[in-house]
């Protein structure tokens, strides 16, 4: 079969043939077939295609490359090689990934709820959500509904029953002094009279010894005249002495008699004296201490009246308190300067029980940390005091994970807490704070502002760990394995680096 060409021209064997060829002898199906090629075309078709092998062969030389570019070539591939070389290894920060939120780091400034301190209506609200309020501000009032502090002179009586306690123990506290100055007296008296009737005992015995003396003497006198008498009357009975003589002796005889009995009876009322001068001092001992005693009881009693209107002002007292502290509560009032974030409550009437959340107040502070979670995986890897850097959300920032100080729109900090036990994910909480040190000597720029850094917005933080070669860090990616935990040493050296 014969193919047509567009041009019309065609080779003997029926392929077409290139314009650029020009126009070519056609030989008849019948005569190719029964007779031989024409030689003088085979020449002109071997004349032409070596003609077209040197016009190509031309265009070749016409379009040879020089050596500049392959020269170019070569040091581009090299250049690639060196880089790869050095990027594999180049030192590789590692590091561990969390995600969190903004927090305030001082439990004393985070956002507080106000609750309602006793059960009533809420009369009135004097702030709107996103006000600004002081510390001690209005917020709302709320009117009590307990029947026992709904009188209005219910403090007045409580005052006048004070007033009267106390005057009540200003009279026990008299009483106790004029008591007191009784038992001064009593005493006084008491030391003069106890010695005065020992004074007595003593002169009394005294007397009672003179008396014995005189009965003594007067014995000896019986004794002396009875021996004279006897003596008179047996010289009498010889002749020897006269009647009036032995009359005269019997005589003195009666009389020592006589004194010898006086003297006794003396003696014996004397006795008596001392007796009654014992008892006496018994007597006065006892009257004294007596009336000492009563005088220390009737002080005991003002006492006792002094201690039970001092325990019934103490309870007037804390029923006052109680009810002004009860009158004050109705007030709610600002626990710090901060921004009303949300009203639970609303419209005048409600009702509401005590330790229900009347609003939320957002205290004003920029003592700003972030609250990361780490997988419990990454958790041994850190430790308190590891440099942390920081994206927060909203903040435009390029973070380069393996190098950081390339990176752009992300803030230093350091781990402050870790808690001891997971969430219940497995996932560990830590608190990163602002890097002061760092950001006092000028090294990293400061966090922003609470204007702009909120309390629960999104945070991601990556813990610095040690350098590795970037070679390392892409197989122990594609292995699976834990980053390098930095040795005590290590660890020293590297944050000392860190710290100058």
């Amino acid at each position: 079969m014969q193919s047509n060409d567009p041009t019309g021209n065609q080779n003997p064997q029926g392929q077409s043939v290139p314009p650029s060829q020009g126009p070519r002898q056609t030989i008849p199906p019948n005569q190719g077939q029964n007779q031989k090629p024409d030689p003088h075309a085979q020449q002109d078709v071997r004349a032409k295609r070596k003609f077209e092998r040197q016009d190509r062969l031309h265009s070749l030389d016409m379009v040879k490359i020089g050596w500049g570019p392959s020269i170019f070539g070569t040091t581009l591939l090299i250049s690639f090689v060196i880089c790869v070389a050095f990027f594999m290894f180049a030192p590789w920060r590692q590091s561990v990934a969390g995600v969190g939120e903004i927090i305030v780091f001082s439990p004393m400034h985070r956002p507080q709820t106000i609750e309602a301190q006793i059960s009533g209506r809420l009369v009135k609200w004097y702030v709107k959500d996103g006000q600004d309020v002081t510390e001690g501000q209005l917020i709302a009032e709320i009117s009590d509904i307990d029947p026992r502090f709904l009188s209005e002179t219910q403090l007045k009586m409580l005052e006048d029953q004070k007033a009267a306690l106390d005057n009540k123990r200003a009279l026990a506290k008299e009483r106790v002094e004029s008591l007191s100055k009784q038992l001064d007296d009593q005493s006084l008296s008491r030391g003069a009279a106890v010695p005065a009737a020992q004074e007595r005992i003593e002169q009394a015995k005294l007397r009672l010894f003179a008396a014995q003396q005189s009965v003594d003497v007067a014995e000896q006198g019986v004794k002396t005249t009875q021996w004279q008498l006897d003596r008179i009357t047996n010289l009498y009975e010889k002749g020897l002495r006269s009647q009036r003589e032995q009359q005269l002796a019997l005589l003195d005889n009666t009389r020592a008699k006589t004194e010898l009995q006086r003297a006794k009876a003396a003696y014996d009322v004397v006795s008596k004296d001392a007796s009654i001068a014992g008892l006496d001092l018994r007597k006065v001992s006892a009257d004294t201490s007596a009336s000492i005693n009563a005088i220390r009881a009737s002080m005991a009693d003002a006492n006792q009246v002094i201690a039970s209107t001092t325990a019934d002002m103490a309870k007037i007292d804390i029923d006052i308190q109680n009810l002004t502290e009860r009158r004050g509560q109705r007030q709610v009032h600002a626990p710090a300067a901060g921004r009303v974030v949300r009203l639970n409550r609303v419209g005048a009437g409600e009702m509401v029980n005590a330790g229900v959340v009347l609003a939320t107040i957002a205290p004003r502070t920029d003592d700003r940390a972030a609250a990361i979670l780490i997988r419990d995986y990454d958790a041994p890897l850190v430790s308190i005091g590891d440099p942390v850097r920081m994206s927060i959300s909203g903040w435009p920032s390029l973070q380069f994970v393996g190098w950081p100080s390339v990176a752009v729109g992300t803030f230093a900090g350091r781990i402050a807490v870790i808690d001891a036990v997971d969430d219940g994910t497995h996932h560990y909480r830590i608190i990163v704070v602002p890097d002061k040190e760092a950001i006092e000597a000028k090294k990293e720029e400061p966090w922003p502002s609470g204007k702009y850094l909120r309390p629960g917005a999104q945070a991601s933080g990556w813990v610095l760990l040690s350098y590795v070669p970037l070679w390392y860090e892409l197989w122990r990616q594609f292995n699976g394995f834990q980053p390098t935990v930095p040795g005590p040493e290590t660890s020293r050296l590297d944050r000392g680096s860190r710290s100058k």
